[in-house]
């Protein structure tokens, strides 16, 4: 086969097999592959993204048919539980990962909900009553913010300056994911209720946690997953183990080949406009009501109904995200928020954060999983079409990110073995940097079911298996 668009097999000393490199730190981001970095002069990374460049995919509406567009904002709520980053640039090179510190725990255990505990974050928590450091605070509970009763009950519980007391403040970053987190917050008051006849005070705590946090494990490897990287590829994994996300010691650690490339897939899926209530009209992402993070509920409309974005028994019609491609909402090209306007662009922002990450080309990444070279190259003569000039802009290799979104367009989900389905989830290459990784952080901590109970199934009174049935419960 011809050397073509970063095709070549890589032999010698890759740039990231040197002295003391250590892929593997708990608190700290690692690599799943030595592999040399891919670079692409920033003009290109700057066309490609651009409003009204190729990646431009409008305001018209392409759906997926199996993936609710809860999912991806379920992504993004998964995403602020294992990662921050608050050290990093897009105009400073990453020369070594390892020493990046992660703000969050990288495992699946709500910290993003609980904080640190009742005892290090009370602010958090009930203070008094029955379920002091029990239960977790809501707006309902009482808030400082200037709101109406009605618009408290439907909130975060805030300060008098309309910050949000939780875990993770990127939780309220925009109405979607703070009505997730409120989700969340009832979804462990709720079972409290539950257990306590049969737990009180700290007890009931730890019980209630365990059970939350198994529940939503649960519902990240059985839904979440298949429904964005195929049950396919999650059975493999799970029947045979994981072949990349190989951890020293057994110490969780966050791949930046995930991190900064693979899991930004949720950015081709996010619609323009979301209807969050049923029989009311849909709102814009950034607008008004939806889009004014940081700040509290200021409207009864933007009270999001979850039956309206994820399947429940209810058998509502339910909103389905984006497809899966190499085109993004034309809003996500030039976000309001941000300055100055040259990195306005989501699209070029995950492209320089790539490069400034050293991440290495789709294409070699795709060789060390043993991907095929004609499928391979169907990526990569993709790739070359959207950068507009044939094997010349991308002549050393496609940037991860992007390379992963053609993949999914051209290749597509592995729903079942063998089966396609061409833009409805991740393709083979990005389906296994997000289902090794995210399957990875739960199987190697000793808190999770996985880890202790392997046989475990929804129960303990409250049973939900699905994401719908866990935000409605």
């Amino acid at each position: 086969m011809p050397e073509h668009h970063g095709l070549n097999k890589q032999s010698g000393f890759s740039a990231f097999c040197r002295y003391g490199h250590r892929r593997q730190r708990g608190d700290r981001f690692g690599r799943l592959f030595d592999l040399p970095p891919v670079f692409t002069p920033a003009p290109v990374l700057h066309a490609i993204g651009v409003q009204g460049g190729p990646m431009d995919g409008g305001t018209s509406a392409k759906r997926t048919q199996t993936v609710d567009v809860g999912q991806i904002f379920f992504g993004q709520f998964v995403d602020h539980d294992i990662t921050l980053d608050v050290s990093t640039t897009l105009s400073s090179v990453v020369s070594d990962e390892g020493q990046i510190e992660n703000a969050r725990t990288p495992t699946l255990d709500l910290d993003c909900i609980y904080g640190q505990g009742p005892e290090a974050m009370p602010f958090l928590y009930h203070g008094q009553g029955d379920f002091k450091g029990v239960k977790l605070l809501t707006g309902k509970d009482g808030t400082a913010a200037d709101q109406s009763a009605n618009l408290a009950k439907n909130d975060l519980t805030r300060t008098s300056h309309g910050i949000a007391i939780i875990g993770d403040p990127r939780n309220d970053e925009n109405r979607i994911i703070s009505q997730m987190q409120l989700a969340m917050l009832r979804f462990h008051n709720k079972v409290v209720d539950q257990l306590k006849a049969k737990y009180s005070g700290g007890e009931l705590y730890e019980e209630a946690r365990r059970v939350v946090t198994w529940h939503y494990q649960w519902i990240i490897i059985h839904d979440f997953l298949p429904a964005i990287c195929g049950d396919a590829v999650v059975a493999d994994i799970l029947g045979n183990g994981r072949q990349f996300y190989c951890a020293e010691d057994n110490v969780p650690f966050i791949p930046i080949e995930f991190s900064v490339a693979a899991y930004r897939f949720g950015h081709s899926m996010i619609p323009q406009r979301l209807q969050i209530q049923k029989g009311k009209p849909a709102e814009d992402l950034f607008g008004s009501k939806l889009g004014e993070g940081f700040a509290p509920l200021s409207s009864p409309k933007g009270v999001v109904d979850w039956r309206e974005l994820v399947d429940t028994n209810e058998g509502r019609s339910v909103q389905k995200a984006e497809k899966l491609d190499s085109d993004l909402a034309s809003i996500l090209l030039a976000l309001p928020f941000i300055s100055p306007p040259d990195i306005q662009s989501l699209a070029t922002r995950n492209l320089l954060r790539g490069q400034a990450f050293q991440l290495p080309a789709g294409e070699n990444v795709a060789l060390q999983i043993d991907r095929s070279d004609p499928e391979i190259k169907k990526v990569s003569d993709a790739a070359d079409v959207l950068a507009g000039k044939a094997s010349t802009e991308l002549a050393s290799g496609t940037p991860l990110w992007l390379y992963i979104l053609l993949e999914a367009e051209k290749i597509g989900r592995e729903t079942e073995v063998d089966h396609f389905d061409k833009a409805e989830g991740l393709g083979p290459v990005g389906a296994r940097i997000v289902a090794e990784t995210i399957l990875g952080l739960i199987e190697l901590d000793p808190r999770s079911f996985l880890a202790q109970n392997r046989s475990w199934q929804p129960d303990d009174g409250v049973g939900v298996a699905t994401l719908g049935e866990m935000l409605t419960f």
